[in-house]
């Protein structure tokens, strides 16, 4: 409870426990002359830049509708003065078929970005708003407050408060959502790159009236050999703890890379509330049961690139709960660049479940235009 205590007066007293992130930042970004000034704010809008995707996405499943979708994001991005700038993006969705009315789809549209930034050289940055997060337990679009400070050598450190998570893909689109209730998320992340060839990431997630969870990631490369060793547990505050364990070993040669891996969750809650806001963890594209009550998954992977096709395989078996059921695996993807900013990818997977009415085989393919 200390170490919660001093997590939350800390950055309650930095970052602004706000339910309207994205409204203050959207204010601030368009309000010119209560925060830069009239010459001011020209001079960053003219220094803007525009950037988006279009995206054609259609996927076939032996146990859901076909789902065949255009989808477009659109960003603007202003000049810097004096440190600050500020974002809007949106993400727009169209399903071509009536059967395309799926669940994944909350909406048709999206404001997923609306943030403000300061960033101060040689020092780091605080970004607060909408925006997308990508951290060990908390991904996709936050609503949030997050400091990345660069001061220290070789260290890199995160402290964040988000209260709300959306998703904008061209699978699925949800709406901004509370993700604890009122009380939101703290995360304190650290990675430090001293030691040549490792990286060492201990963080702190606090979730009031949920649960705090810790961890620590080690990553280590070198020229032909990699090695991964990853542990994270939590304290609830209501029902059993959890915990997940991950090691990986991973090679190239010859221009394959390889890797093989184990995942293990605790026997009486898996990883609990671990995964709640997001997760980076998972080598399986559904990966149904690998955070499941005692699930342990072994998986291998396998890639090479032949005539600028960049060919994956990734397979794996989860067995899980009690009773040892046992899920299996199999993805296989293929993506090109066609021109710098045109590219088209594949995707096959055939998912062997503990029930047979639970087998699956899928497909995907995109094509993706960025710029």
């Amino acid at each position: 409870m200390n170490v919660k205590k001093s997590i939350k007066s800390g950055m309650i007293k930095e970052i602004t426990k706000s339910k309207k992130l994205s409204l203050i930042a959207s204010g601030l970004i368009l309000s010119s002359s209560l925060v830069f000034g009239a010459d001011t704010i020209d001079a960053a809008f003219k220094d803007g830049k525009v950037s988006g995707s279009l995206i054609g996405y259609s996927s076939v499943s032996e146990n859901a509708d076909t789902l065949s979708t255009g989808n477009i994001g659109l960003a603007y991005k202003t000049g810097s003065y004096n440190g600050f700038s500020g974002k809007v993006g949106f993400f727009g969705s169209h399903a071509f078929e009536e059967d395309d009315a799926n669940s994944s789809f909350e909406k048709n549209a999206i404001m997923s970005e609306a943030n403000l930034t300061y960033t101060l050289d040689n020092f780091g940055s605080l970004t607060v708003g909408r925006q997308a997060v990508s951290l060990e337990w908390m991904g996709d679009y936050q609503e949030a407050a997050l400091a990345t400070i660069t001061a220290i050598p070789d260290t890199t450190i995160v402290l964040a408060f988000s209260d709300k998570k959306g998703v904008a893909a061209k699978d699925e689109i949800t709406d901004f959502y509370d993700i604890n209730g009122s009380n939101g998320a703290y995360v304190a992340d650290v990675k430090y790159t001293g030691l040549k060839g490792f990286e060492f990431n201990p963080y702190f997630y606090s979730a009031p009236d949920l649960a705090n969870f810790y961890g620590l990631k080690t990553t280590y490369s070198a020229d032909m050999f990699g090695a991964v060793a990853h542990y994270a547990a939590s304290s609830e505050d209501v029902g059993s703890d959890g915990s997940v364990g991950h090691m990986e070993l991973n090679t190239v040669i010859s221009g394959v890379s390889a890797a093989v891996g184990y995942i293990k969750t605790d026997k009486d809650a898996g990883v609990a509330s671990i995964s709640k806001f997001g997760d980076s963890l998972s080598p399986l594209d559904s990966g149904n049961f690998v955070f499941s009550t005692d699930a342990k998954t072994a998986y291998g992977k396998l890639g090479y690139t032949i005539a600028n096709v960049d060919l994956g395989a990734v397979y794996g078996q989860t067995s899980y709960s009690a009773d040892d059921y046992k899920e299996k695996e199999l993805n296989l993807t293929a993506s090109y660049a066609i021109t710098k900013s045109l590219s088209t990818s594949l995707l096959y997977a055939n998912i062997d479940a503990q029930s047979n009415v639970d087998d699956n085989n899928y497909g995907s393919i995109t094509v993706e235009y960025t710029f």
